[in-house]
């Protein structure tokens, strides 16, 4: 079958003279994260949550007793939203395309953005990370998994299982409970590994076989994502994470403050490509979609890495 779609030497792709009305999105992308916790609006500036935390238990006071201070402990993370954004040039064929072709790209579009953004605020969030280039982010700086959570684990494939048991006794042992795990595929592949015994050939977790990826493990909420181990191909990167351990449902804080539409820019160099030159002088347009995502880790102690 021939390839329906032409590509320019500048890699533009232009339509061909006839398209079915349906695309096939090959964009993937989901947010562990988002899966764990939960989303809400932040301001466009910004926001600080604050922290609370009764230091010590209650106190029996006899009658006529002296009461002493309990003390109470507050902090606060400021939430700052980080843009984000994602554009591609394609032929101005678009432009006298039919309005449902028009409007099936542009949903295309659309979901594949969204894909990326999900995938995006876990290596951000996790890392700290720029997700195309792969390098640490001097606007996230130190507001991310990696800096903020000091208690580890040390991965071992053969006992993975152990590995996680570990990682919630140190939560636990910072009086903090577990709501649930983001796991690297590798981590998720080694305790589908697992026997029951060694001399059994059952598996020890037989809902994790064959890259299965259910919602819950032994009553704990998880997820299995690549973006847990992300590396990617840039520089200086050392993520060695196979699995975060925590609450991610009271002491991680994500949300969008701004969605904004899909944009259609039809002049100008809007991705800054000298090669590429004028859009209009090569017969382009722009698609770009942008979000601004903000996020906190409230309490680094109650999550814990496991780490090669």
């Amino acid at each position: 079958m021939a390839n329906v779609l032409q590509t320019t030497a500048s890699g533009v792709t232009l339509f061909p003279a006839e398209l079915t009305n349906e695309l096939f999105n090959l964009v993937r992308g989901k947010s562990s994260l988002a899966k764990l916790s939960g989303q809400k609006p932040i301001p466009f500036r910004g926001e600080t949550a604050w922290t609370f935390n009764l230091d010590k238990e209650i106190d029996i006071v006899a009658e006529s007793g002296a009461k002493s201070n309990g003390g109470a402990t507050m902090g606060q993370v400021t939430i700052v939203p980080v843009k984000v954004e994602y554009g591609t040039r394609v032929s101005n064929e678009f432009m006298f395309a039919s309005e449902e072709i028009q409007l099936e790209y542009l949903r295309a579009f659309a979901e594949g953005f969204a894909a990326k953004v999900a995938r995006g605020i876990d290596i951000m969030a996790f890392h700290g990370l720029n997700p195309r280039t792969a390098t640490a982010s001097t606007v996230i700086g130190t507001n991310h998994f990696d800096s903020k959570v000091s208690q580890t684990v040390t991965y071992a494939a053969a006992t993975a299982n152990d590995n996680v048991t570990a990682a919630i006794a140190l939560i636990e042992a910072a009086e903090h409970e577990v709501t649930g795990m983001a796991m690297a595929p590798a981590f998720r592949s080694a305790l589908a590994a697992i026997k029951e015994g060694s001399s059994s050939n059952k598996p020890l977790f037989p809902e994790l076989e064959w890259g299965a990826n259910p919602d819950t493990l032994k009553g704990l909420s998880i997820d299995t994502n690549s973006t847990v181990s992300f590396t990617g191909t840039g520089t200086g990167n050392t993520n060695t994470d196979r699995a975060i351990v925590g609450n991610f449902r009271d002491y991680f804080r994500w949300g969008f403050a701004r969605e904004l539409p899909i944009e259609i820019i039809e002049y100008g160099n809007p991705d800054n490509d000298a090669t590429a030159g004028d859009l209009k002088g090569h017969n382009q347009i722009y698609l770009r979609g942008e979000a601004y995502v903000g996020w906190g880790i409230l309490v680094p102690a109650a999550f814990a890495r496991i780490q090669a």
